[in-house]
């Protein structure tokens, strides 16, 4: 049954409407700066549904973002690239138009929730949810071999673009591209 599911799941993806290739060479042209290590898909790419857990052990799902962009990062409380571009993801969260764009942050791996909580209040971030992937099963499923990575989610949930490594999504390039992704949805 789950076989099927994941099948079924997979082809509906497949068969999804593409963004035009002049939409993904319009985002490849605003590539500059950090985000020059954003890579576009030429067809946008399923995501599993996967089971995350917010600061409470609540169970959480990617779906509660549908009919937004997301920004979707990995990471963990070891990694220091993750932890130096976390404060320009936190900023992007605090002044995105959040019926348009949501950034969603994801410790994937083994990341304590003492240690998420410490860190989070240290840097004093406010804005960004402390979900956490723990078996690393969406992670693993999604190709996600080091961290950070940071994806990008069209409204209908399908990745349409991976940037690897760290990156300044607070930046005028990063708000350039994902306002105009958010202005084109």
């Amino acid at each position: 049954m789950v076989l099927r599911s994941l099948v079924l799941y997979i082809a509906l993806g497949l068969c999804a409407n593409a963004a035009p290739a002049a939409d993904i060479a319009t985002l490849e042209a605003m590539r500059e700066g950090t985000m020059k290590k954003l890579v576009f898909h030429a067809e946008p790419q399923a995501v599993p549904d996967a089971v995350l857990l917010d600061e409470t052990d609540a169970e959480r799902s990617l779906g509660e973002y549908r009919g937004r962009w997301v920004v979707l990062n990995f990471w963990g409380t070891w990694c220091p690239p993750c932890l130096a571009e976390m404060p320009t993801l936190e900023a992007l969260a605090a002044t995105a138009d959040s019926d348009r764009l949501a950034v969603v942050t994801v410790a994937t791996g083994r990341n304590p929730p003492q240690a998420i909580d410490r860190w989070f209040s240290e840097q004093q971030i406010a804005h960004l949810p402390k979900w956490r992937d723990q078996s690393s099963w969406l992670a693993r499923s999604m190709g996600i071999l080091a961290l950070p990575v940071t994806v990008i989610l069209d409204p209908e949930g399908r990745e349409v673009g991976r940037l690897m490594g760290e990156a300044d999504w607070n930046g005028p390039e990063a708000r350039a591209l994902l306002g105009s992704l958010a202005e084109g949805s």
